[in-house]
């Protein structure tokens, strides 16, 4: 298993192509964006837009109002942006790397004329998902936690100062990352390679997953305006049962994966 991962790893360090693209995504995600945005609303507090969003926030209820700190209308608007809204960004990132890379490991091997190689290897069809599993895991989480160290550090510089000092990460941000994002990240690549494993191409196996995808930001963007309105457990619940749903899909997942399949002669 750990030599199949290291082998995926070493090929997708090898190929620049593919991770330069989502190394940028990453970037322009965690850093780019929250950089230009919070430093301009927390700059410029008399343009109309920021008073606009600022007075969105004077009509959530009273114990909403509570979680969002600032004197300002700026600083609240800056507060709520890097609390609540950016937060779907950690499930965004982790999945789309994640997704781009497990799409890939199989029909891959299939599409390389390597898959042969795998299928008559020793290891058990069950050692090949997993190894498969974390090849496709650790790219995605990685980045992910690393980009969520250097978005801390851009909030605390350029929000905290407005607010009375830093304050991020927030208790919800570490339940996110290291209690949510993970269980995500296995149910979508639980899906994709199985998907992987039957579909014909890399591409149509990426398209396929945005199925998964997609109700999972959804729920994230829920969770993220639970605690916005002081649901303070809405993160621990949809984590817990995402880790069931995770669990299941994997142990139901390593059915998929044959030799068969890898051979390219049981897809459909």
């Amino acid at each position: 298993m750990l030599t199949i991962m290291r082998t995926d790893l070493r090929q997708l360090w090898q190929s620049p192509d593919f991770w330069a693209p989502m190394l940028a995504l990453a970037v322009i995600f965690f850093v780019l964006a929250p950089l230009a945005l919070l430093w301009a609303i927390t700059h410029a507090e008399n343009i109309t837009i920021v008073q606009k969003v600022a007075a969105t926030l004077d009509v959530l209820p009273k114990r909403a109002q509570a979680h969002v700190q600032g004197s300002t209308p700026g600083a609240r608007t800056s507060y709520a942006l890097a609390v609540y809204l950016f937060a779907p960004l950690a499930v965004v990132v982790p999945m789309t790397i994640s997704t781009a890379v497990g799409a890939n490991t199989l029909v891959g091997e299939r599409e390389k004329g390597t898959g042969e190689f795998l299928a008559h290897s020793p290891a058990t069809e069950r050692e090949i998902y997993l190894g498969k599993l974390l090849a496709s895991f650790l790219p995605g989480y990685l980045t992910t936690v690393v980009g969520f160290g250097i978005y801390s550090l851009v909030v605390d510089t350029v929000v905290g100062p407005k607010v009375g000092g830093w304050f991020f990460p927030t208790g919800d941000w570490w339940v996110l990352m290291f209690w949510v994002v993970p269980p995500f990240l296995a149910i979508t690549l639980s899906v994709v390679l199985r998907l992987s494993a039957r579909v014909r191409s890399a591409a149509a196996a990426q398209q396929a997953s945005g199925l998964v995808t997609l109700p999972l930001i959804i729920l994230s963007y829920a969770q993220s305006s639970g605690a916005l309105f002081g649901v303070s457990n809405s993160g621990w619940v949809l984590g817990a049962v995402a880790w069931a749903l995770a669990i299941l899909g994997l142990w139901r997942g390593t059915a998929a994966m044959t030799r068969e399949r890898l051979l390219g002669v049981d897809i459909g």
